[in-house]
C-alpha cells in the first residue's frame, strides 16, 4: 500500500526535523522545504503524489497565505493545514478562506495534529460526489440534471457549472470573487457584476417558484446556498 506523502514547508529547521521524525514513525513518507518559493517548487514536482501540506504562515520567500493563494490557483484541491502562531479570529477566516483546510495554533501537541491529518486523509479517500442536495433541489452531475420539487429545471451551461459550485458549498457563504475565479476562471476579464447577473438568472429557474428560497445574499460577502 501507498505510503501518504506530506510536504512540511516550515522555516524552523528544529520544528521541521522534529515533525519529519514524527511523522516517519507513523509511516508517513516526508517531503520538506524551509521556505515559500522552494516550497512551492517541491510542491509541483511531487503533485501527482503530496497527499497534505503542513503548512507554516510565516514563511521566507513567499509567506505561507501567498503560497496557499498560489497552490488553490493551480487548480491544486490537496489538502493544506497551516501552521502558525497567530490566533487571531481574522487570520483564521483569512486562511480558510483562502483554501486552507485546517488550521492549527502553535504550539501544538503532536498528537492533535496526527488527529487533524488522518481527519484530512480519511476526507480524501471518500469517493467523489456526484448528486447533491439542498431541500428539494437536486443536482445531478452524472446525468447534467436539475430538479426542484420533482420538477425538472432547464439550464445554460453556465448557470449549471455556477449551481454546481454553489451546491459543492452549500452552506457556506462565497464571494464574488470566488464565483468568478471558480466558474469563469481566473482569467475572466468580464464585468466584475458577472457573477451577481447569473444570480439573478439562476433565482428566477430554481427559487422564483419554490419554497424556501435557496440562493441567499450574504451581505458584504456574495452568496450561500442553504435551505434555512
Amino acid at each position: 500500500m501507498t505510503k501518504p506523502v506530506i510536504l512540511i514547508i516550515e522555516d524552523e529547521e528544529a520544528i521541521v526535523a522534529y515533525l519529519k521524525t514524527e511523522l516517519q514513525f507513523e509511516d508517513y513518507d516526508v517531503l520538506t522545504a524551509t521556505d515559500g518559493e522552494s516550497g512551492f517548487d517541491i510542491f509541483e514536482q511531487n503533485a501527482d503524489r503530496v497527499s497534505v501540506i503542513l503548512l507554516d504562515w510565516m514563511l521566507p520567500r513567499r509567506n505561507g497565505l501567498e503560497l496557499l493563494r498560489r497552490i488553490r490557483k493551480s487548480k491544486s484541491q490537496v489538502p493544506i493545514i497551516l501552521m502558525t502562531a497567530k490566533n487571531d479570529v481574522g487570520d483564521k477566516v483569512a486562511a480558510l478562506d483562502s483554501g486552507a483546510d485546517d488550521y492549527i495554533t502553535k504550539p501544538f501537541e503532536i498528537e492533535e495534529l496526527l488527529a487533524r491529518l488522518r481527519v484530512v486523509l480519511r476526507r480524501e479517500q471518500q469517493p467523489a460526489k456526484h448528486r447533491f442536495q439542498v431541500a428539494d433541489l437536486i443536482l445531478d452531475l452524472d446525468a447534467h440534471r436539475v430538479f426542484r420539487g420533482g420538477l425538472p429545471i432547464s439550464l445554460t451551461q453556465r448557470e449549471f457549472q455556477l449551481l454546481t459550485y454553489l451546491i459543492e458549498n452549500a452552506g457556506k457563504a462565497v464571494s464574488r470573487d470566488n464565483l468568478l475565479d471558480n466558474v469563469w476562471g481566473e482569467d475572466f476579464g468580464g464585468q466584475y457584476n458577472t457573477a451577481d447577473v447569473y444570480i439573478r438568472y439562476l433565482r428566477q429557474k430554481i427559487d422564483k417558484n419554490f419554497q424556501p428560497k435557496l440562493i441567499q445574499t450574504v451581505r458584504g460577502v456574495g452568496y450561500v446556498l442553504r435551505a434555512d
